[in-house]
């Protein structure tokens, strides 16, 4: 048997942010700085910076289905991270190639639906397409409150015990195996995360608010970093853990540099990892 190097890689299916802070440029920066291989296909192109979307570009599914193809069929992808869809139509082209390539590694999906501006990323005939398509067929989903809320039908979350009914109802009617709600938005002085594991235990990960409006792609790194800890093996609780612990850095390396009039991005790279080289596979 002959030893192979080889990187680790990560890809994420997202749309792009012109500006940089979220999208699958936030996803490729946060993959990068943890040391794996980011690669990634694109679903729609944005026209955005820190004060808002202006204009939502969906791409063709053909090339959707093509760039996923030439990435599972040639790369050893371990993990998936899977954003901005947009429209029933890629919804449902993504969720065909995943059971095309019968891909086997943990899929992360964050279920982006509403920009922190308040701009649509997800059409309202879209969001049946995503629970009935895509949920049965991911690891885990990441809403935040917000979208958490939207999935539930209900008013919204107030409190923790809320948080964990909702986390509940949506395990337990959309045919998903994890949820893990992210409690940034509440009115407090901390933040708390809520995961729900396959056998409906709930683990909660709190940490103190930092007053920045350098926030921009709080999500996307989030889940981002997640698949990248999946990738590198560690188990759920472990690398959501581990995921907070990054964006939270990458928030307070952030909060006092200026990155645009608005809601600026993260510093993604406050302590970037070098490539990791994974040596242990044999031929």
């Amino acid at each position: 048997m002959i030893r192979k190097k080889q990187v680790i890689p990560v890809l994420t299916i997202a749309g792009s942010d012109s500006c940089g802070g979220a999208g699958v440029q936030a996803d490729i920066k946060t993959i990068s700085a943890l040391g794996l291989f980011a690669c990634s296909a694109l679903t729609a192109i944005t026209a955005q910076n820190t004060l808002g979307v202006r204009e939502v570009f969906p791409l063709k599914k053909s090339l959707i289905r093509n760039q996923i193809d030439a990435i599972l069929e040639d790369l050893p992808v371990k993990a998936i991270k899977i954003g901005m869809l947009f429209d029933k139509n890629i919804i449902k082209e993504v969720s065909q190639s995943l059971i095309r390539h019968k891909f086997q590694g943990n899929i992360v999906l964050d279920p982006v639906m509403i920009a922190t501006s308040g701009a649509h990323l997800l059409k309202e005939d879209a969001k049946q397409a995503m629970i009935d398509y895509l949920f049965p067929l991911v690891d885990i989903i990441t809403p935040n409150l917000f979208e958490a809320s939207y999935l539930a039908g209900c008013n919204g979350i107030n409190n923790l015990t809320e948080l964990k009914d909702v986390a509940l109802f949506i395990k337990n009617n959309f045919k998903t195996k994890r949820v893990l709600i992210k409690g940034g938005h509440f009115d407090s002085e901390n933040c708390t995360d809520v995961l729900l594991d396959c056998d409906n235990s709930f683990s909660e990960y709190t940490i103190k608010k930092i007053n920045s409006k350098n926030t921009h792609g709080t999500g996307c790194s989030l889940s981002s970093a997640l698949a990248s800890y999946l990738a590198l093996g560690c188990d759920y609780k472990t690398s959501v853990r581990k995921a907070k612990e990054y964006v939270y850095s990458a928030i307070v390396e952030s909060k006092d540099v200026f990155s645009g009039k608005g809601n600026g991005s993260l510093n993604h790279f406050f302590n970037p990892q070098k490539l990791i080289i994974d040596e242990s596979i044999c031929e």
